[in-house]
């Protein structure tokens, strides 16, 4: 091979390399591109992802609150066609009504199951996982439900209504863990913007779960109507249907609960938890000598780092340790020690003595829905008129009532709370009931004699702001103040200092509403309504607002 041709390749040798260098960046290039094109598809995949879940979130504890409620709510009707089961041969005014003691049991049975429920698997929620205890709840309530639905009188020993008692305070522990845990759930699951709107639409599903029970009952009674004018012992089936019929929707719903995942805030206060436990097992004598001391405020350290590049050690030694102490501190801190604070107790105050006040006056004063079902003329005489004729009509006064006040006051709530915030729509429901509690018990008589579409109006404008104020931000509120590690057991002692205003209200004031005469305490009983919601106006300034603020400020602010 001569000398020239050698020189040839290799100048062609060159130039290719050069070439070969030159595309080099070229392919960066488009790699870089592709890369980013792909996080950005991965970027909307995960948003996708992230939305389904919160839709999902929202779906299942909305369809759980359906349940809750229609089973809540169903009792009225329940405990008036049973009446016409096992007293339809009592003499005079007793015939065809349930007495008042059997009555108030089966009414307050769901209650005080919720009240031990909302405590037990709150706690259970924040110490096992919201969706596991969740799901645990749904099973309960479906068996109970069943159950409670062939409830029968024993050959001796407990009636019929003492065994529906024992059912429905089953029914009730499962319903009363689906308030902390939904209202967690869907908190966790939720984005600031977009929280308190969630919250309370799952809320509002009890609106129409209450008018469920109605319309159900409307429809049951309609496929027996020729047999129960036949004979009035076919409602026996009517009833089991109407209270069987809960067992429905929370059945539907137990894959989904199943199937749901933690959320994402829940998995990383459990791994906070696991890196705190794992910490405290280290030996003192090893923490002390591999790991710098944080430094906080208040505080001071030195550090002591064997490392080839001491400055490089000391700021990623000091950042790990930071981190780990501030977990340690924050997971260790104990449910005790966190409350005995003022600043974190007044909040847990605030919260469960307005749900407190709400409740007490959102079922007492129910007390009134028969005058109201009477005015409109949607009531019968039960001892002498047909049962079917009753039973619908005062079902189907049930449906305008809800339809008129508080289905309005829910749909109002769900689409200003993220503009208004809870703290005002609470303070305005609060002082708007005072109001109108106020005129209702003083003017009663005055206003029933004026005018009975007076009495109307304002029984609905109470109904309208317990919905379109404190009914709903109580609910949402403690679902949103607290720290993760607590928020189901804050939320539970919330909603059960709540319950125990409803037994209050259902147990209590139902025995004294006819001292001095059939209903003739009535008005009273409104006069004290209003001092409870004007309590509950003041104890609200305690609770901080959470409108527009992502849970780890609001755990931050705390």
């Amino acid at each position: 091979m001569s000398l020239g041709q050698s020189k040839d390749d290799s100048t062609a040798g060159t130039n290719s390399a050069e070439k070969d260098n030159e595309d080099v960046p070229a392919i960066e290039t488009i790699d870089a591109e592709l890369q980013q094109r792909q996080q950005e598809l991965d970027n909307i995949s995960d948003e996708r992802k992230t939305n389904w879940e919160m839709i999902r979130a929202f779906l299942v504890c909305g369809a759980a609150f359906f349940a809750d409620a229609y089973l809540m709510f169903s009792s009225n009707v329940i405990v008036m066609i049973m009446g016409y089961v096992y007293y339809h041969d009592s003499a005079d005014e007793s015939r065809n009504v349930v007495p008042n003691k059997w009555s108030t049991l089966v009414k307050v049975a769901v209650q005080t199951g919720c009240l031990l429920g909302q405590l037990i698997l709150g706690r259970l929620g924040d110490r096992f996982g919201r969706t596991g205890v969740f799901s645990m709840g749904a099973i309960l309530v479906i068996i109970s439900t069943v159950g409670a639905s062939f409830s029968n009188d024993a050959v001796r020993g407990f009636n019929v209504f003492v065994f529906l008692f024992i059912w429905l305070v089953l029914v009730g522990i499962g319903v009363g863990g689906d308030y902390p845990l939904a209202a967690t759930i869907t908190s966790e699951y939720a984005d600031e913007r977009s929280r308190g709107k969630m919250m309370a639409a799952v809320f509002a599903f009890q609106g129409l779960g209450n008018v469920s029970a109605s319309i159900v009952a409307i429809i049951v009674l309609a496929c027996f109507k020729s047999a129960i004018q036949s004979d009035v012992y076919t409602l026996d089936y009517v009833w089991r249907i109407c209270l069987g019929f809960g067992a429905i929707p929370g059945a539907v719903s137990l894959y989904w609960r199943l199937t749901m995942p933690e959320s994402a805030r829940f998995k990383e206060e459990t791994r906070r938890r696991q890196l705190a436990t794992e910490a405290s097992h280290e030996p003192e004598t090893e923490s002390l000598l591999a790991k710098p001391v944080c430094i906080e405020a208040g505080e001071t350290g030195s550090a002591q780092t064997a490392s080839a590049d001491p400055q490089h050690t000391r700021e990623m030694g000091e950042e790990a340790v930071c981190e780990e102490q501030t977990t340690r501190r924050l997971t260790d801190e104990s449910f005790s020690q966190y409350f005995g604070q003022w600043r974190h107790l007044k909040v847990l105050l605030g919260t469960s003595l307005a749900w407190f006040a709400v409740d007490v006056a959102f079922y007492g004063i129910n007390l009134n829905s028969s005058v109201v079902i009477s005015a409109i003329g949607f009531s019968g005489d039960v001892q002498k008129d047909d049962p079917y004729r009753v039973l619908t009509r005062n079902c189907l006064g049930n449906i305008i009532i809800n339809l008129l006040g508080s289905i309005p006051g829910y749909i109002c709530a769900v689409f200003t709370i993220e503009r208004l915030g809870r703290k005002p729509i609470q303070l305005f429901g609060f002082a708007a009931l005072t109001v109108l509690y106020i005129i209702i018990g003083f003017g009663y008589h005055k206003i029933l004699d004026a005018s009975n579409v007076a009495f109307i109006v304002l029984f609905t404008l109470a109904q309208f702001f317990q919905n379109f104020g404190p009914n709903v931000t109580c609910f949402v509120w403690p679902g949103e103040v607290f720290p993760t590690r607590f928020r189901a057991t804050a939320h539970g002692i919330s909603a059960a200092a709540g319950k125990l205003g409803a037994i209050v209200a259902q147990a209590g004031l139902m025995s004294i509403k006819d001292r001095g005469g059939p209903n003739a305490f009535i008005p009273h009983l409104i006069e004290i309504f209003a001092l409870f919601t004007l309590a509950g106006f003041f104890v609200t300034f305690w609770i901080p607002e959470t409108r527009g603020k992502t849970l780890e400020d609001i755990e931050g602010e705390a």
